[in-house]
């Protein structure tokens, strides 16, 4: 079976797995961009499928894949809002945490050490796929979006964040994050992998998906807060696309 996992880059994360859920650790950037991160996944999904986010339970008969879960962040919100989710990770010490959180939290999450290509393989297929921050750190961008299209059901929606290529986001990403701000270990991110919006858009429609959205991920240092911004797509940005 093909795959298009970089083993260097799941080493990475693999070495961090346990402090996923510490606010102020290594993920504590995660946990800060997460609001804003769920008020564009949530708001994508309630216009896609014509869900009420006021209800109880509005995503309810949808079945959500998350890939590269991490310790859960995306999966558990997702399960509170009552759909079915898959998370699914390539690096295995991730899949405990994200279980054992997932468990004390009172949450069914079927947590699952496998790829994206492994899942398509399967015949695996989700309404939502959740595509976040994962792209930049694959061996093959095209051949793992043509995997994510493959998990998505016709009519499917598929959000995706990743990292705009450009002096700004050599700046805030790898100078400001990695080097001043020691947010993240330095090398968790490189930036010759970091893809623009129109090199995404591109990529996608490769994929055979249909972008339908894009919104940027702006860090206000000021209020130490993130918003999303109809026009900045300077560093971090977020894409809808369907499979039509």
């Amino acid at each position: 079976m093909t795959t298009t996992i970089d083993a260097a880059e799941v080493a990475k994360f693999e070495a961090m797995a346990a402090e996923w859920w510490d606010v102020n650790g290594k993920f504590k950037p995660l946990h800060q961009m997460n609001p804003c991160r769920l008020d564009y996944i949530t708001g994508q999904i309630a216009m896609e499928f014509d869900r009420d986010l006021t209800a109880a339970l509005p995503f309810e008969g949808l079945r959500i894949l998350d890939i590269g879960c991490g310790g859960g962040l995306l999966s558990e919100p997702m399960a509170r809002l009552g759909a079915t989710v898959v998370g699914a990770d390539a690096a295995p010490r991730n899949i405990p945490v994200a279980q054992l959180h997932a468990e004390q939290s009172g949450l069914t999450i079927d947590y699952r050490h496998t790829t994206a290509e492994a899942l398509a393989e399967a015949g695996e297929q989700f309404d939502v796929v959740l595509n976040m921050e994962v792209v930049e750190h694959v061996a093959d961008p095209a051949a793992y979006l043509r995997a994510c299209h493959d998990l998505l059901r016709p009519g499917g929606l598929m959000v995706c964040s990743t990292l705009n290529r450009n002096a700004k986001s050599f700046a805030m990403a790898i100078v400001g994050a990695e080097w001043v701000m020691r947010w993240l270990p330095k090398g968790t991110h490189d930036w010759k992998k970091f893809i623009t919006p129109d090199e995404l858009f591109a990529l996608l429609r490769g994929a055979g998906l249909d972008p339908v959205d894009r919104k940027g991920m702006v860090f206000n240092p000021v209020g130490w807060s993130w918003s999303l911004s109809p026009r900045d797509l300077s560093v971090n940005y977020v894409t809808a696309s369907v499979r039509r």
